[in-house]
């Protein structure tokens, strides 16, 4: 039975997803930007409610994932208060100038995730050769990588996919996970081709509970952004995908 993992935006969401039926959360912040480091805060509020296991993202901007040292060293903190958080795992992903694994780092990450899960995000699917990274990852001992096969969705990525998943399992490499577009209606084309893990948001839209909404101010850079609008897990849609997958 191919495993679910839900990303999460906030402490009802992964007890939602939990209660839904999900084998594992990503937990992140500022969706907008693609998933950011949790606050303090969300991250004490999840650890101490949600008992499936949790993996939060360390990413501390939107945007690329070539860092400076500054940005590095943040990482490594956030890094370090989620270990000592209790944690089992956290996702992560780091590259260089020219789109490749950043070694050197990763192996510095590896160290400092000794004895927890590591999942390698979807800046795999930025990276210049996905090949070589996939071999890299493997020396590195990453646990799995979250990818769309280098597609901007996972189900125009499926062949990449297949390739990926039947290379790693040969050599006893990472779990290659879907994500990216993964969704009820799709969900059967990536057990198929024979993937263990998939990673959706599963959300859908709700409206704001107040009744006052203020024309004419934006709280978003996003010209387009709605701020009386946001997306939460969908409870019956990570119903429906687990009995599915089950």
């Amino acid at each position: 039975m191919a495993m679910l993992e839900i990303c999460c935006y906030g402490a009802e969401c992964a007890l939602n997803a939990e209660k839904a039926g999900a084998d594992r959360i990503e937990l992140c912040a500022a969706p907008s930007e693609g998933g950011l480091t949790p606050s303090f805060g969300l991250l004490k509020e999840v650890i101490s409610q949600v008992t499936v296991p949790v993996h939060p993202i360390i990413r501390p901007r939107g945007g690329d994932f070539c860092y400076s040292e500054s940005e590095f060293r943040v990482m490594k903190s956030d890094i370090a208060r989620v270990r000592e958080m209790g944690f089992p795992g956290l996702v992560i992903g780091i590259l260089d100038a020219g789109a490749h694994i950043d070694l050197p780092r990763m192996k510095e990450v590896m160290h400092l995730c000794e004895g927890i899960s590591v999942t390698f995000h979807r800046a795999f699917d930025l990276c210049h050769n996905p090949y070589r990274a996939l071999e890299e990852l493997a020396d590195l001992g990453a646990d799995r990588i979250l990818t769309s096969g280098q597609q901007e969705c996972a189900e125009n990525g499926l062949v990449l996919l297949t390739e990926l998943n039947q290379l790693s399992q040969t050599r006893g490499g990472p779990v290659i996970m879907a994500g990216a577009g993964v969704r009820l209606s799709n969900l059967q084309r990536f057990v198929a081709a024979g993937l263990t893990e998939v990673h959706s948001s599963a959300g859908k839209p709700v409206s704001s509970p107040m009744h006052y909404r203020k024309a004419g101010v934006r709280m978003s850079a996003l010209g387009s952004a709605d701020e009386f609008t946001r997306y939460v897990v969908d409870e019956e849609m990570v119903a429906a995908m687990k009995s599915m997958l089950q």
